[in-house]
């Protein structure tokens, strides 16, 4: 079944819209990207307009940044998860993971679902 980000089929006091017309592809939305840590795999979408966006499902090294230099660091695990703490169990990284590395405790600032980086800054 498609996700779709178009306008609800309910307004504001509950009453329902009259549909104009039917699901399109550009209102299409698409699965989370569950990005999990172990070798790095990259996936490509092509966009509307013939743009792409890079996925990246899994990797595990992260740009990291501490103030003064930027270096690419292996990650040991992930600690803790603000959004959901299932996501720790699975060691899934999202913006906002706390993870260990091997310069110490990080967050991920990046959204490496949607960009296909892991970036992060040292705690």
């Amino acid at each position: 079944m498609v996700i779709i980000q178009a306008k609800s089929k309910r307004s504001s006091t509950g009453s329902r819209y009259k549909q104009s017309r039917k699901k399109r592809k550009f209102e299409a939305g698409d699965n989370p990207t569950f990005t999990k840590l172990g070798e790095r795999k990259v996936k490509t979408n092509r966009l509307v307009g013939g743009n792409s966006k890079t996925k990246s499902l899994s990797g595990n090294f992260v740009n990291l940044s501490d103030k003064k230099t930027i270096s690419k660091v292996a990650i040991k695990g992930v600690l803790e998860n603000e959004a959901n703490k299932n996501l720790v169990r699975r060691s899934i990284l999202t913006k906002g993971t706390i993870i260990e590395t091997e310069k110490g405790k990080a967050k991920i600032t990046s959204r490496p679902g949607q960009e296909g980086v892991i970036n992060a800054i040292l705690l």
